[in-house]
Order: structure tokens, then C-alpha cells, then sequence
């Protein structure tokens, strides 16, 4: 696996392009002198957690014939202060299903894309990070 990430401008923006060709936007925000064109850093890292766990849950609930069903996730995260590297002390993953999923298979899936399947999750778990999850499924 490779990403390449590459400057874009005399500020911190930098266009990050997987070996695919697919590309995404990393940036600072204003207040850092950036020009807030994309993510930050740390807002990346909870984009991949929702990513690879939606992946995981997805995964699950169609080998269990569950679907159709959309899915949103919101992802909070309260940072520590007072350090050089300000990791990620909490993070919450909000798992919104809009479908015919009944709530139990879906907090399964849930709980065992966070405590057993996404490697995002089990990375931000080794750097002390807590995570927690709840699910809601709408009609």
C-alpha cells in the first residue's frame, strides 16, 4: 500500500493520492495559517474510522441479507491538551441506520466492527484512545 502526499501551495495545503489515483485534500486551518481548503490531519483520522467501520458494517449486515439501508455516522472526538502531540483522548461514533435493520443486528455489527474488525479503530485503541458507540435506526 502507498499514499503520496504532495504540496500544493506556499500555505499547508497538500493533495494526498492513493495508488489508485483518488485524491483528497489536507490543510490547516485559518487560525493555523492554513487556508482551510480540506481536512486536517486529525480530523482524517476520524473520517477513516467511520470509513472502515461503515465498511465493516456494511459488510456484516449484507452477509446477513439486511439491506436495503442507508447509513450515517457522527464522529466526536475531544482531543488532549497541554502536549506536543495532542492525541485523541475520546472518540464517539454515532451509527445512524435509515431502513428495515432491526436494532440489535445493528449494534452487533457495530460493536464488533469497533472491538474486533477495523484496524482504524484498533490504531486509535493502541495510542490510549477511548472509544465508544451508540446506534439509532429510523424507519
Amino acid at each position: 500500500m502507498r499514499v503520496e502526499v504532495q504540496r500544493m501551495n506556499e500555505n499547508y495545503g497538500i493533495e494526498a493520492r492513493n495508488e489508485a489515483g483518488k485524491t483528497f485534500i489536507i490543510d490547516n486551518n485559518k487560525a493555523g495559517g492554513g487556508d482551510d481548503l480540506g481536512f486536517r490531519p486529525m480530523q482524517s483520522l476520524l473520517a477513516a474510522l467511520g470509513g472502515c467501520s461503515s465498511i465493516d458494517v456494511i459488510s456484516i449486515l449484507k452477509k446477513q441479507k439486511l439491506e436495503p439501508f442507508d447509513l450515517k455516522v457522527i464522529i466526536d472526538g475531544e482531543r488532549e491538551t497541554g502536549k506536543d502531540a495532542n492525541l485523541w483522548k475520546t472518540v464517539h461514533a454515532h451509527f445512524i441506520f435509515k431502513g428495515t435493520i432491526p436494532k440489535e443486528k445493528a449494534q452487533r455489527a457495530v460493536e464488533l466492527s469497533i472491538t474486533k474488525y477495523c484496524s482504524v479503530s484498533k490504531t486509535l485503541e493502541a495510542g490510549g484512545t477511548k472509544i465508544t458507540s451508540s446506534v439509532e435506526v429510523l424507519s
